[in-house]
């Protein structure tokens, strides 16, 4: 499948967030630790998500939609890791939180060492190091790894790197590990405070949510849990901000988790960015302020400091790539520090063949040149979510008729975008080979 994109359209109207990618997937995965039943609302229809549905049932939890993005799911059986499904379980990165989600009930089992987006080197060491210090003892055997936690005890953790996976798998464990947990320098990010609110429903005892230092008491068993809403994605409403400033338009983002976008709304503001903030309110599930925002077509200049990503409070890691088309919208240089991946910033090279003046400075920073004047191009995507929809982002505003080939790393992310972008006012055809 690939797109074929008329570019230089204005949107208009207002666009509906959707739920969080990051969030559902260790949720999903942490619903193997409650023996009952729980119904799970706003579930994004994507493939990461899919995948690790699959991957849940294939060991054993029963999965069944009950409506539109609503889900039960119920572990309360046997679960036998051995059925697992090894394409669902290679699909994506996210099937690593069965580390911590299983460990404290099946003792013993091994899994499939996931895929996920090329960024160069994903080290696992953190995981391996936070779930050690509670007694588990994992090795690497070839494509798997071999898990052993008999007895999982509360301790203090240091995390090695505030990665959000890493700390996630942390406290799935140690909800369930005898004793209390201190864990450290954990990632405050918001797919790990949708994790711990949803385990907290769950009976669990974490304290310290949306700080670097989580508190943990191990309980012995979680409980069932009704109608837990997965937040909105601060990604997509990014991407969708994104959209309307390198367009040009003028769009209102609706649903958007205001905790996890303030820093990037005032960096695009000293941009000369300018944007109204409405409707303030609660999420579904009560833990995250909310509010739509109505982005203004602005004068840009470029940032006067360079731009770059830091564990949250900071910019957000995968916001980053979303600020180079706009930054071809602004009058002067920047630069963009993209520390935390090996290869997503030489991606922002493809841009180029689209009118962008984009130089590598190494394999982690680029200077952005603005403004850009946009032609359309033929491009194949690269195999990394955020860096493909960047791709598609600045053919919007290209104009011409531009291709952009294997569309795959963006449907994993994104639920029905192009028909959304199309509602609102793009033109984006899919064509299937």
């Amino acid at each position: 499948m690939h797109l074929k994109i008329t570019g230089g359209k204005k949107l208009r109207g207002a666009i509906n967030n959707q739920s969080a990618k990051n969030s559902a997937t260790p949720i999903i995965c942490a619903c193997a630790m409650i023996k009952g039943p729980v119904t799970l609302a706003d579930v994004p229809d994507i493939e990461d998500v899919n995948r690790i549905l699959e991957l849940i049932a294939s060991i054993g939890v029963k999965v069944k939609k009950t409506g539109a993005r609503e889900f039960l799911l119920d572990a309360s059986g046997s679960l036998d890791v051995k059925k697992m499904n090894r394409a669902a379980a290679e699909a994506n990165r996210s099937s690593l939180f069965l580390l911590g989600a299983l460990a404290a009930r099946v003792k013993k089992f091994s899994l499939y060492k996931p895929g996920g987006c090329k960024l160069g080197e994903r080290t696992i060491r953190p995981h391996l190091f936070a779930l050690a210090d509670l007694g588990a003892r994992i090795e690497e055997r070839g494509d798997c790894f071999a898990v052993k936690a008999p007895a999982l005890k509360g301790n203090k953790i240091i995390m090695y790197e505030s990665g959000d996976t890493a700390t996630e798998n942390a406290v799935l464990a140690a909800a369930l590990a005898r004793g209390e947990t201190t864990i450290k320098f954990a990632s405050a990010n918001y797919q790990v405070q949708d994790l711990c609110h949803f385990l907290n429903r769950a009976g669990a005892k974490i304290s310290g949510i949306g700080t670097s230092t989580l508190k943990i008491i191990g309980v012995k068993k979680l409980k069932s849990v009704k109608n837990y809403s997965i937040m909105p994605d601060p990604i997509v409403a990014m991407t969708f901000i994104a959209a309307a400033i390198t367009t040009g338009s003028r769009l209102v983002v609706k649903n958007c988790p205001m905790d996890f976008l303030e820093l990037e709304l005032y960096k695009l503001k000293k941009m000369g960015q300018k944007f109204k903030i409405k409707n303030q309110r609660l999420s579904k599930n009560g833990a995250f302020a909310i509010a739509d925002i109505e982005i203004i077509p602005s004068a840009l200049t470029a940032s006067q400091d360079k731009i770059e990503s830091r564990p949250f409070p900071g910019l957000n890691i995968d916001n980053l790539p979303l600020f180079v088309p706009i930054l071809l919208r602004a009058r002067g240089k920047t630069l963009v520090h993209d520390w935390a991946y090996e290869n997503r910033a030489a991606y922002n090279l493809e841009l180029n063949k689209l009118g962008a003046k984009i130089s590598l400075l190494d394999p982690h920073r680029v200077w952005v040149e603005g403004p850009a004047t946009l032609k359309a191009a033929d491009i194949a995507s690269p195999d990394a979510l955020r860096s493909a929809v960047v791709i598609l982002l600045v053919m919007l505003a290209a104009r011409g008729k531009s291709i952009l080939r294997n569309t795959r790393p963006i449907e994993r992310g994104y639920e029905n975008l192009y028909a959304t972008l199309n509602k609102a006012g793009a033109n984006i055809k899919i064509i299937n080979d």
